[in-house]
């Protein structure tokens, strides 16, 4: 194979590639800023808040949303919300992608842990703009 035929078969192939990546790759390889407010997040979103918090409750029969975020966490954009369930101590974690609806995460926390987590949030993020809290 000659030289620059080589050079075209390598251009088209990272162009190929470049071209299947999905919207969750492009979403972790696009560059954040430091500090987004809610209302950048909200204009990136594909879901909306309601949308995701109805997923959450699937995945946690009978709970109650506690409180919720949209949220870039390790890149991703995602909704994430803390859901009690009657007679059950702590709190369920679910995440959602804010992109694809896809459920991220589904986690159980005791109290301690959703303490120590909001305090280490608190101090890594300062303010939540995108916080909400249910009254």
């Amino acid at each position: 194979m000659r030289k620059d035929t080589m050079g075209t078969a390598l251009l088209a192939a990272i162009a190929a590639l470049t071209l299947a990546s999905s919207p969750a790759d492009a979403q972790a390889a696009k560059p954040q800023p430091k500090h987004e407010t809610h209302a950048q997040l909200q204009k990136e979103a594909k879901i909306t808040l309601a949308a995701a918090k109805k997923t959450a409750l699937e995945q946690v029969p009978g709970g109650k949303v506690k409180s919720g975020e949209l949220e870039r966490e390790g890149g991703k954009l995602l909704y994430s919300f803390d859901i009690k369930s009657k007679g059950k101590a702590g709190i369920d974690e679910v995440q959602i992608d804010a992109l694809t609806g896809a459920v991220l995460s589904n986690k159980h926390e005791t109290a301690a842990e959703e303490k120590a987590e909001a305090k280490a949030e608190k101090k890594e993020h300062g303010e939540h703009k995108g916080e909400y809290k249910k009254p």
